[in-house]
């Protein structure tokens, strides 16, 4: 069977590799058409457009940077909806709950089908096939669509309504970009403080906080290392989105507004496209300036 597969970047090409990797016969687009070609020698077929993507394959996955990505492909001149009448579109990226209601309303009013499917992983987990896949939307393309998502990930949760997808991600991504705030912090204050944060890392592994975030990230992060596999700006976007559900439902989230300011503050020192584990640096910035 032959998948579309629109956005090559960091999480987009490591996804698509695989599916090609796996047997399936993919169709890839991407905004800058180079980075195509570096699937070609997996087997890919390359797609002048989202349109002849959408109109050459059965089912089309979307894996865009932010909500402006995610509508101008779908709503653009030669976009995903002149060919969707009778195909599914499957929208990976993560984007608020809004945007994938305006997605899903203009794709079913041109007789298609829609899936949300936002993932929670970043890179690794999307080269190793172990992403959570939260979907929601039409129940038939998600079953259709199961065996890609098994390739791609180690879970599907299919969560109802559309828009529930986009809600359980940006919760997900919240509560890590304030977990890696508070990391970041007990680091800095471990150093500060004549510890060793080396330590300090055998330690929390040992305890009931232990987790795959803190093994992943604590070495490079104490080596100043931000190769981005979840780029810092895009960890503030979630952030901000989620602060405006919070909004809507009026859930007072203190802890999520603080690690939103500082993301925003390694925005302004430069660090957006860097890992979001850079905001560490926000927390040792007092010692450049002496």
């Amino acid at each position: 069977m032959e998948v579309g597969f629109l956005g090559l970047g960091i999480m987009g090409k490591a996804m698509a590799t695989n599916l090609l990797r796996h047997g399936f016969k993919v169709t890839v687009w991407n905004r800058t058409l180079s980075k195509c070609e570096e699937l070609v020698q997996f087997g890919a077929s390359i797609g002048q457009s989202p349109a002849t993507v959408v109109k050459k394959c059965k089912y089309t996955i979307a894996m865009l940077s932010d909500p402006s990505a995610a509508l101008s492909v779908v709503f653009d001149k030669d976009g995903v909806l002149d060919h969707i009448n009778g195909k599914g579109y499957i929208d990976m990226s993560t984007v608020d709950a809004d945007t994938s209601s305006k997605i899903s309303e203009a794709i079913k009013a041109k007789g298609g089908d829609f899936l949300e499917a936002p993932v929670s992983g970043s890179k690794k987990p999307a080269e190793d096939g172990q992403l959570v896949v939260l979907a929601a939307g039409d129940k038939a393309l998600y079953d259709e669509a199961l065996p890609a998502f098994d390739i791609l990930g180690k879970k599907s949760f299919f969560l109802g309504e559309v828009g529930n997808g986009a809600k359980m991600k940006l919760v997900v991504n919240m509560v890590m970009g304030s977990m890696m705030n508070a990391f970041s912090e007990g680091l800095t204050l471990a150093e500060r403080s004549g510890l060793n944060p080396a330590t300090l890392l055998d330690v929390l592994d040992l305890g009931a906080i232990s987790n795959g975030m803190f093994k992943l990230k604590g070495p490079t992060m104490l080596q100043n290392s931000y190769s981005p596999a979840f780029p810092l700006k895009h960890q503030q976007k979630d952030m901000r989105l989620a602060l405006a559900l919070g909004d809507e439902n009026a859930v007072s989230m203190p802890i999520a507004a603080a690690a939103n300011e500082a993301f925003k503050k390694a925005r302004s020192m430069g660090l957006g496209d860097l890992d979001f584990s850079a905001v560490h640096e926000t927390y040792k910035a007092p010692d450049h300036s002496s």
